[in-house]
């Protein structure tokens, strides 16, 4: 048995070694509540990313609302990352271990919605938040802060650095990045993402390789002399019909889709030019490789059966997402600790209303936003350039209930969740969640071992290249019509 004096002993040794890894709950405790008397704050500022709604590349007002807040705070900025104008690095610290935190704020094309649960654009034709990046790059930035915050006060080493990471959908703006090194020298590297439901994450996720097609033909009298024309637009169908017809001979977990993005201007002339915006999706790279060549063949297929011109301009390309378990299971148990999002009144009368404007099949129940679900793995339908990072450095991402259970991504529906309540929530969830992972990082130098570790043993044997060459520079104008 015990004497008192062992106990006490053994008491003071726990504490010591509580505080010796990292914070203590008192300090956690504090650091949440700080952060639900600043919420309603981050939660103006999301409100107004998401009434900007700037897509990839022309976040100007979303970026400089994000660097003002996070400069006042104390960060040093680096600004024009990769010759991007809407990329920058906020860093406060100095030395190891050195945490990367990633913030998105690009909005999508004509997903312009207002914050009420029936279809309704805010401007007909607009932009939306239909992916919740609104909410993505402001509680990244809230995390960041609120870790600085306490650096300063313990008087603790280590570097805190929130990424502005423009272009994520289909823009691959985080490549730019990569390629210029800013990701090198972080320990660790976390991320959050927007969804239905609250949980930490295994998956992978597809590379997708994106380019638009060009056809140059020669412009002729449809009825009076079309022999004399060449047309571009027979061109895009005959290569968007020998794709259709690909389908059959690739693998079945291939995704291919595209738009026809410039068909000609009038019935009555033979076009001249046309383009196709073409995607390509698989979970390994390597496989896409060999797909995305048979997609080429296809295009120089309908050139040639049209004597037409050809030029094709690729306008990203990202990796299949490299998990962490290290990293996932301190995201799990931290956002266990955090908890879901319980919904007032008003927003369960949104819910409800919101959920009888898409199919429930397979949706999680009402609720369900109150739990914290198992986490996930296999692999997404989805593609981001985070997936990059994870290539790079060990890296980790969650999703929280930003949208009411059951509501597609990149849809009217989600863009009402992400200017509404409901999504500022969520938002919140994934702020405390970051700020306490950051937490159990700065304390325990093995979780940062054993999460390299796992890095090292996922990515033997594969080396990793970006597809987009070298020498290409940001795509900026890819949103141009």
């Amino acid at each position: 048995m015990l004497t008192r004096r062992v106990l006490f002993c053994c008491c003071v040794l726990s504490l010591a070694l509580i505080r010796s890894v990292g914070a203590t709950f008192d300090d956690r405790d504090e650091l949440l509540r700080k952060m639900d008397g600043r919420a309603e704050h981050y939660g103006q500022l999301s409100r107004k990313i998401w009434e900007y709604a700037e897509v990839g590349y022309k976040e100007k007002q979303s970026a400089e609302l994000l660097r003002a807040e996070l400069r006042a705070a104390g960060f040093q900025l680096q600004e024009n990352v990769a010759d991007i104008p809407t990329a920058f690095v906020a860093s406060y610290g100095s030395g190891k271990p050195v945490i990367g935190i990633l913030g998105e704020y690009d909005a999508l094309p004509g997903l312009s919605q207002d914050s009420v649960p029936e279809k309704k654009a805010r401007v007909e034709g607009a932009a939306g938040h239909g992916c919740g990046h609104n909410l993505f790059g402001v509680a990244s930035s809230f995390a960041a802060i609120t870790i600085k915050e306490y650096l300063a006060e313990k008087k603790l080493p280590g570097t805190i650095r929130l990424y502005g990471t423009p272009a994520e959908e289909g823009g691959a703006g985080k490549v730019y990045m990569a390629r210029a090194g800013v990701f090198n020298d972080c320990d660790i590297v976390l991320a959050w993402h927007p969804g239905d439901a609250n949980s930490a994450s295994l998956k992978s996720s597809l590379a997708n390789i994106t380019a638009k097609f060009r056809f140059y033909g020669t412009a002729a009298h449809a009825a009076a002399a079309p022999d004399r024309g060449r047309s571009s637009l027979d061109a895009v169908i005959l290569m968007a019909h020998a794709v259709d017809m690909l389908r059959e001979h690739v693998p079945q977990t291939t995704r291919l889709h595209y738009i026809i993005t410039k068909g000609g201007e009038a019935p009555n002339v033979v076009p001249d030019f046309a383009e196709i915006y073409m995607y390509a999706r698989h979970p390994s790279m390597p496989t896409l490789d060999g797909i995305w060549a048979r997609i080429v063949k296809c295009a120089e297929a309908g050139a040639l059966a049209t004597e037409t011109k050809m030029q094709m301009e690729l306008v990203g390309s990202v990796y299949n997402e490299l998990p962490n378990e290290p990293l996932a299971k301190a995201v799990d148990k931290n956002l266990r600790l955090v908890g879901g999002v319980k919904y007032s009144v008003e927003e369960q009368a949104f819910a409800e209303k919101l959920r009888q404007t898409f199919s429930l099949d397979g949706a999680l129940s009402l609720g369900s936003q109150e739990q914290v679900q198992q986490m996930e793995d296999g692999a997404s339908s989805g593609s981001t350039d985070v997936a990059d990072v994870s290539w790079i450095v060990p890296t980790t991402e969650f999703r929280t209930a930003t949208y009411v259970p059951g509501t597609p991504g990149h849809s009217w529906q989600s863009t009402a969740c992400s200017g509404y309540s409901i999504g500022r929530k969520g938002m919140l969830v994934a702020a405390k969640t970051l700020a306490l992972t950051v937490l159990d990082v700065l304390g325990d130098p093995k979780l940062i071992e054993a999460a390299r570790a796992d890095f090292n043993k996922r990515r033997a044997g594969f080396e990793y290249r970006s597809r987009i060459p070298a020498n290409q520079k940001p795509p900026l104008n890819y949103r141009d019509k």
